[in-house]
């Protein structure tokens, strides 16, 4: 069988992604939905860093190419960021910033988590994700909260369940676009 041009000539880029946010607030889970559609709400502390690939299509530089996605996990603890924040975000193509929406402190602190991007990496392209919309009882920050801080931020946002599914591959896909637009992968 013979192949098609279209995937003869594709482009195979490769995107390093990190996920940050802080402690327990689904970035693993996260992860762990988007690459293999599981979920697992034993919480396990991720410990120092991890990486794990997805592939998924993209457009880059006007045709389609397929992007090797290096899903960055990074523990949350304040204390680490400053000791793994260079060796992290290093060569980073995007980010996703994740809160809590059941925690205010953890929505708060994604300005932080922002300025340290931009400030390792420049203005790569960055999703905000508010995670566990299924708790819906638990609740505390407002969609139109997160939408404002991703206008101030310049940045795309979804809304997430891990536990679900809900909103993770679009999430991840959006920042897998937004890569390939840039065409610097």
């Amino acid at each position: 069988m013979m192949a098609t041009p279209a995937v003869v000539g594709q482009k195979r880029l490769k995107a390093k992604v990190c996920l940050v946010g802080d402690v327990a607030v689904g970035k693993t889970s996260l992860i762990k939905r988007f690459v293999q559609d599981e979920f697992d709400d034993r919480y396990i502390a991720t410990v120092g860093t991890k990486v794990t690939k997805k592939t998924v299509d993209v457009v880059w530089r006007g045709a389609p190419a397929t992007l090797d996605m290096m899903v960055w996990d990074i523990m949350g603890e304040k204390g680490f960021r400053a000791l793994l924040r260079d060796a992290y975000f290093e060569g980073s193509h995007g980010v996703i910033a994740v809160c809590d929406m059941t925690r205010k402190d953890t929505f708060y602190d994604l300005n932080n988590w922002v300025q340290m991007i931009r400030k390792q990496v420049g203005n790569v392209p960055i999703v905000f994700l508010g995670n566990k919309m299924d708790l819906t009882e638990r609740l505390v920050v407002s969609q139109e909260e997160l939408a404002r801080m991703s206008t101030i931020h310049a940045a795309t946002h979804y809304f997430s369940s891990a536990k679900t599914g809900s909103g993770v591959n679009e999430a991840f896909k959006s920042l897998a676009e937004a890569i390939g637009r840039r065409g610097e992968a």
